[in-house]
This record gives C-alpha cells, structure tokens and sequence, in this order.
C-alpha cells in the first residue's frame, strides 16, 4: 500500500533523525577514544655516562622512546600518555638500567627529563617547561646548573657595547643542580658570562664562560643549562640552550 505523502515525510525524517544520532554517537566515542597526552623531551648532562637508550616504563616490557642519547644532546618533543609514568634510562643497546623518575604528566603540559651527574651516580629529574609566551618584550629564561666541576657561580648578561662590570648578574652563587626558575628579561641581544661566585667581574678573575651574541626574541621561553666543559677540565664548563616556547614572528 502507498504511503499518504505525509506519512512517507515522516517516516524519511525518522530515518534520517536516526543516521544524524548514530553519527553523532560514533563521533562521540572517537573524541572519548582519544588518549590524552604531555610532551616530553630528554636532556643528557652527565659527563661521563655512555650513551642513554630512554624507555616510557620497565625496559623489559616496554619499547623504548628515544635512542642512543648523548652528552648535551637536547631531544625534541616527543608525544607520552598523560598521567603518572616511569622513566626509564639504559646503556643503549642494552637492557642495563641505570636510572629511573617517576613524574606525573598533565595533559598538553611540556616537560624536560634530565639525565644528570657522573654517571656512577647518574639521576633523572622531571622538570615542568613554559609552554606559553613570556610578556610582551621579555624573555623567560631559566638557568640550569648541571656542571659539576665548576664549583658556584654568578651569571651575567651582558647587552653589545657593554660588560659585565657594567650590568648586575641575572643571578649569583648557583652551584650544581640549582634551579632559577623562569625569570623574565627584556628581549634582546646578549652574551652569556660566568664568573666563579663572589668574583668581581673586573677584577683579574678570568671567566669560567663567556658566550657569543645570541638573539632572545620578545615572548619566547628558553632553558639554559651550564654543564662540563669536553675534554675535561677542572673547573671549565660550557652552555647549551634549549627552546622550551618560541614565540610567532
């Protein structure tokens, strides 16, 4: 029998009513499905440790995430489930463990593990990056002291045309594992410069680093870190920045 025109009206909008509701549904369970996520990278500074395989939990059961990582090598971002992890570090190559951390990662959250000290007393530490834009016309910077030779130091910052005599130091008296935090500074050009703590800068004391010119744009966030100088020496130590936010141009 023919449906009357306004039954076969409502019987196609049901159908299509149902299609609209099962697809909505399944893209539900797609969103619902998506695994939440921090980004992490690793940063190796022990002077004398061998190459590091890094494993997101047990070695034994897990496949690792970044391999044959070396001294200053600072990896890029790499995608991990949110939420409390192990991280594991390896000789590469090897299943011998040499450290572990727990951290707790936050969804969309950015974190440095650092692999740090002598590798008889290797240790792995979970730090919490800037993942947003410094102020307008400032500059994040965070100071990571992972020499373990060079003994406390001051570090200056020091603009062209001018020395450190001239500025007041970014901070003083940092000795190894010392944290700074993010300290915000107008953007610009400047040279690093580190002196042993307490040391005048014009005074006879030679400086134990003094950087080229580098750029520090306006609203971008960057970990700088003091490690061994390679060769070793006894108090010589060298930096390597990292980028932890870089601001739109």
């Amino acid at each position: 029998m023919r449906l009357a025109k306004p039954q076969l009206v409502e019987r196609t909008g049901r159908v299509i009513a149902l299609a609209l509701l099962a697809a909505a549904l399944a893209g539900c369970q797609g969103i619902a499905g998506i695994q939440p996520v921090s980004q992490v990278r690793v940063i190796d500074v022990s002077p004398d440790a061998p190459a590091l395989d890094i494993y997101p939990g047990p070695p034994q059961s897990t496949p690792a995430a970044l391999y044959n990582v070396g001294f200053g090598t600072v990896s890029s971002y790499i995608s991990v489930a949110a939420g409390a992890s192990t991280q594991a570090a390896t000789i590469a190559g090897t299943q011998q463990q040499l450290a572990t951390v727990r951290g707790n990662f936050l969804t969309g959250s950015r974190y440095t593990v650092l692999a740090g000290n002598i590798s008889a007393s290797l240790q792995m530490t979970v730090l919490k990056d800037q993942s947003y834009p410094a102020p307008t016309g400032q500059v994040a910077l965070r100071f990571l002291d992972q020499a373990t030779r060079a003994g406390a130091v001051d570090i200056y910052l020091v603009p062209p045309g001018s020395a450190a005599a001239r500025v007041a130091p970014i901070d003083t008296g940092l000795s190894y594992s010392s944290n700074t935090g993010y300290i915000n500074i107008p953007s610009g050009t400047y040279s690093i410069v580190v002196l042993p703590a307490g040391a005048a800068p014009s005074s006879a004391a030679s400086p134990l680093y003094t950087g080229s010119r580098m750029s520090y744009p306006s609203g971008s966030a960057r970990t700088i870190l003091l490690i061994d100088q390679q060769p070793a020496t006894p108090s010589g130590l060298q930096v390597i920045t990292a980028d932890d936010y870089a601001a739109a141009n």
